[in-house]
């Protein structure tokens, strides 16, 4: 009995000393990953911005963008804060309901978010109060093409090569589909975008959103004479209704807000040009053709591709 008594005693001690050191081998490798992680989020980069060398997070895991969420939010970028142009937006009202509306006037609604990265523009106010509350990268409006601006993203959020690999389907696509409608209308055919609001029209130049950049820059269509004249320097020309037909092309796109009064639309002058005559104009939503990310890209690709192409 002692012998049996003695030998369940070593067996007992045994399986205590196993359990003790498979759980400070678990402990340890806890703590390890545990610092990994710390490691990881704690990581830094230097991005070279337009206004020189910011430190930033190699993953920032609380983005507040001020300007460019849509790219941003495109890149699944971990949106935390974001203009109200943006939460508005019906392309993106859904996925960011659950992120709050910030302004650079308010910085307290931007620190309340407690970001690792800021994104603003040049033209903003507060902006040396913006960089006390986290790194801060600005950006130019205009400064970078529609393209190079989502690959400048990419860059900024460690993800380039998925960026430039969109930008290089994207202009595939987009030029292929301009070709069919050249082959199917002409080379010489012509696109108008005008916009209405509820007190004046415009008509718009090639990089002004509103699906521009697609029309006359990747799908490489023709804009009329007079458009060229008075929008495409300025981005944009304010207008009469009166004078709407001189710059309709064969083809019309009128961005206007599906809540405004359109009564435009019943007038002769409207119903005289020959692009309506022809049942050639497409509309569009104003609230959700105002950015030139990827994501309002493909939505107004779609669009155009249907109504130039489609049966």
């Amino acid at each position: 009995m002692k012998i049996k008594h003695y030998f369940l005693m070593i067996v007992f001690i045994s399986l205590v000393l196993v359990i003790s050191a498979c759980g400070s081998e678990s402990s340890n490798k806890s703590e390890s990953s545990q610092e990994d992680n710390t490691a990881e989020a704690s990581d830094t980069v230097t991005y070279e911005s337009e206004t020189g060398p910011v430190e930033i997070p190699a993953n920032p895991q609380r983005i507040v963008a001020l300007t460019n969420a849509p790219n941003v939010h495109a890149l699944d970028g971990k949106l935390v804060g974001v203009d109200q142009w943006t939460k508005s937006n019906p392309l993106f009202a859904d996925d960011l309901e659950e992120v709050a509306v910030v302004s650079e006037n308010e910085p307290e609604t931007i620190m309340a978010q407690d970001p690792d990265l800021i994104i603003a523009g040049s033209h903003m106010e507060n902006l040396e109060e913006l960089k006390k509350i986290a790194p801060t990268v600005i950006y130019t409006w205009g400064k970078l093409d529609y393209l190079s601006q989502q690959v400048e993203i990419g860059k900024l959020l460690n993800k380039e090569e998925e960026a430039q690999e969109w930008v290089d389907d994207f202009k595939q696509r987009t030029a292929k589909i301009g070709e069919e409608i050249k082959a199917k209308y002409g080379e010489d055919v012509t696109v108008t975008v005008f916009e209405v609001d509820a007190k004046n029209f415009y008509v718009f130049g090639d990089n002004w959103a509103r699906g521009t950049e697609i029309l006359y820059q990747a799908m490489d269509l023709n804009m009329p004479e007079k458009v060229s004249q008075d929008a495409l320097e300025e981005g944009y020309h304010t207008l009469s209704l009166e004078a709407l037909p001189e710059y309709a092309g064969d083809f019309i796109v009128i961005s206007k807000k599906s809540s405004e009064d359109n009564e435009f639309m019943q007038s002769d002058t409207w119903n005289n040009i020959p692009a309506v005559k022809n049942n050639r104009v497409i509309e569009i939503d104003q609230e959700a053709s105002t950015y030139s990310d990827p994501i309002t890209l493909e939505y107004l690709t779609n669009i155009f591709e249907e109504a130039f192409l489609g049966e």
